[in-house]
């Protein structure tokens, strides 16, 4: 009797370099190949209030559309459907006699607690899953999961002792298809688009090939906080955070250029990055729902509330500051925020605004194209001063801000952020307007 698979892809959508894929492709004579969109309410349980940006569904349309395209070179399928990953996986499994499942381990509360319901809900089915979105193995950490450091910086230094897995080149041996129908797309992703960004495993690949071409890498610690240029900043978040690209295959490219024109502090810094991102993939795993209550489990949150207008203004951009108003201006025309962009945005709604973190944390969730449920709530938390910061949270200057990263004043003016500040708090609590005539 053949065995017949279901994997489900996630953040690793991918084909080279995917070790869940080619452990369960070993394992089954026939495979089928999912994307469940995730439902839309998903983004009101975390604070918000409105579903994926446009731009956030085009960049993943790519980003499938190209997953698509590699599967049917190796003469196999993508199928998407529209959520609950619970209902779909059901009915694919009575209908298709399915008896494996697999993926990606997932590093977000939410995919960790569907994944554990349906091993619940069918103990009769197997369940494959390996790590193919960090740069390290569990059993490869040099302490226990439980045992995490709580900051960065005794993190980075253990994890510094040991080599990152290697990445491995070539397509995987896939199993035969199931005789299974194809749906057609569902409409919110063929009706998206992204015009300044192209997501995708081949765009990945011709991305980082010219990333490590030329002398930006040799320059990247004196670039990396810049707010715009060319090259001043890698631009790899949204492929690694869609898995289109592994962060193993940035370490071999970055390798490989530091052999060829020689290593020095710039070079590292770009994989100090990535160790930002690996601390957080692993906190996520450790910490579970912490990573999205109020205080982040320390037991004393941030003297903030929740004031409607105020977050409006800041995600409309029509704040006070027009440095904020640019950088939110950017983030909704384009999915993408510049790394010392986002720090400053995040501060300002914390600190100037004093606003609920968490809200902050759920507009860049429906909104970033490279949205990674452990960077963007690891980072916000560190901001507020309840996660990773062992110094309580930062507050960061916006004149000062400005005057280093945007002396001409020429991102602001490309993001007319002058021209749309407002003053704050023209309406009461219930929305009446202020200081009108009676």
């Amino acid at each position: 009797m053949k065995v017949i698979g279901l994997y489900i892809f996630d953040n690793d959508c991918r084909l080279q370099d995917n070790p869940a894929l080619a452990k369960f492709s070993e394992q089954v004579d026939e495979l089928i190949c999912l994307y469940c969109l995730k439902p839309q309410d998903n983004f009101s349980r975390h604070f918000s209030h409105s579903a994926a940006s446009s731009a956030q569904r085009g960049y993943l349309q790519q980003t499938l559309a190209e997953l698509a395209r590699g599967l049917s070179a190796l003469d196999q399928r993508l199928l998407v459907e529209p959520g609950p990953l619970l209902d779909v996986v059901g009915r694919y499994i009575r209908q298709y006699s399915i008896s494996h499942i697999g993926r990606s381990v997932h590093p977000g509360l939410y995919e960790q607690n569907q994944w554990q319901q349906l091993q619940q809900q069918y103990p009769e089915q197997t369940f494959v899953e390996a790590n193919s979105s960090s740069l390290f193995d569990q059993e490869d950490l040099p302490f226990p999961l439980a045992g995490l450091p709580t900051s960065f910086t005794p993190f980075r230094k253990r994890i510094e002792t040991i080599d990152p897995v290697i990445s491995k080149a070539g397509w995987p041996n896939l199993p035969a298809p199931a005789q299974v129908p194809l749906p057609a797309w569902p409409h919110a992703l063929v009706a998206a688009s992204n015009d300044y960004y192209r997501g995708g495993e081949v765009s990945a690949q011709q991305h980082l090939a010219r990333c490590f071409t030329g002398t930006a890498p040799r320059h990247y610690k004196e670039t990396r906080n810049e707010l715009m240029g060319q090259s001043f900043s890698t631009e790899l978040s949204g492929y690694l955070a869609h898995g289109a690209l592994s962060p193993r295959q940035v370490v071999t490219a970055l390798r490989e250029y530091e052999a060829r024109y020689g290593a020095n502090e710039s070079t590292y810094w770009i994989y100090f990055e990535l160790l930002w991102r690996e601390y957080f993939y692993w906190s996520a795993r450790a910490r579970g729902k912490k990573l999205f209550t109020f205080d982040g489990g320390t037991g004393k949150g941030p003297q903030t509330s929740f004031y409607p207008s105020r977050f409006k203004q800041w995600c409309q951009g029509t704040t006070p500051f027009p440095l904020v108003n640019a950088l939110m201006g950017e983030l909704n025309a384009t999915g993408w925020m510049s790394n010392r962009g986002r720090q400053i945005a995040a501060s300002c709604l914390v600190n100037e605004l004093q606003l609920d973190w968490r809200y902050g944390a759920a507009y860049f969730e429906q909104c970033l194209i490279d949205y990674d449920v452990a960077s963007n709530w690891g980072n916000w938390q560190y901001i507020a001063g309840v996660g990773a910061d062992p110094r309580g949270g930062r507050h960061f200057n916006l004149d000062k801000q400005g005057e280093l990263y945007d002396p001409e004043g020429t991102y602001v003016a490309r993001w007319s952020g002058e021209a749309q500040c407002q003053p704050l708090d023209q309406v009461d609590m219930v929305d009446w307007p202020l200081g009108g005539n009676s």
